[in-house]
């Protein structure tokens, strides 16, 4: 077994609002026996497995930690739906947040559309990773606001998440820039030509009419929020 399965199996539970005791008489083990199957202790064999899955509505797989599915389906690029794909988005109150998210989509079109260009994976994974974390830490901020939000829902534990993910954060973009610049970093292929990221505000207006005014709009306010507001 692996790390996640105690970790997944003790979220459902308490997702469930069941008992230790009244999950282990549903299962026919002892609640001995299940907490030291939620604590790590103890390692289940494939029949607990499968009957745990089964009883909670969920993969094998899922309770492995192979998937964030509970159904147990791997993602592909046409499995992602479109950030908008619900439709036209419903303005509740302010009007900032869906400006600012629109800010910041478009921008990243622009980035990603360069990083299609210059066709390296490893530069690609390496920016990926930055932006996921930054999700990732912004959600943690926002989940852990709310005591009643479960813990397990995570792998990491809260006192750890902000620093190791700002960790992280640093190397993805150490890694990205040696890459961009031509340094190989481990067995991560080098950008041989940096053509593809030639960019002047004349270029961008040009290649991208319809997200270039976001990206320029979001330079300018990343500088304001820096301090950089006096345009000369």
């Amino acid at each position: 077994m692996n790390s996640s399965f105690p970790r997944i199996i003790a979220l459902l539970r308490k997702e469930c609002g069941y008992s230790q005791k009244q999950v282990a008489q549903d299962l026919g083990i002892s609640q001995a026996l299940l907490s030291h199957y939620e604590k790590g202790i103890r390692e289940c064999g494939l029949d607990f497995l499968t009957r745990i899955a089964d009883y909670y509505g969920v993969s094998c797989d899922y309770l492995l930690g192979r998937t964030p599915d509970r159904n147990g389906a791997f993602l592909t690029v046409e499995d992602i739906p479109e950030p908008d794909a619900a439709g036209r988005e419903t303005i509740r109150g302010s009007i900032l947040p869906t400006l600012n998210k629109k800010l910041i989509a478009n921008s990243l079109n622009i980035v990603f559309d360069k990083l299609q260009r210059c066709n390296n994976k490893g530069l690609t994974g390496e920016i990926s990773a930055f932006l996921m974390l930054s999700v990732y830490r912004v959600l943690r901020l926002l989940y852990g606001a709310n005591a009643k939000n479960p813990e397990g829902t995570f792998a990491v534990p809260s006192m750890l998440a902000r620093g190791t993910a700002t960790a992280h954060m640093q190397m993805a973009e150490t890694n990205a820039e040696c890459l961009s610049k031509g340094m190989a970093v481990g067995e991560m292929e080098p950008l041989l030509s940096q053509d593809d990221l030639a960019m002047t505000p004349d270029q961008l207006a040009q290649d991208y009419p319809l997200f270039a005014s976001s990206l320029f709009n979001l330079i300018q306010n990343a500088e304001i929020r820096m301090g950089y507001n006096n345009k000369k």
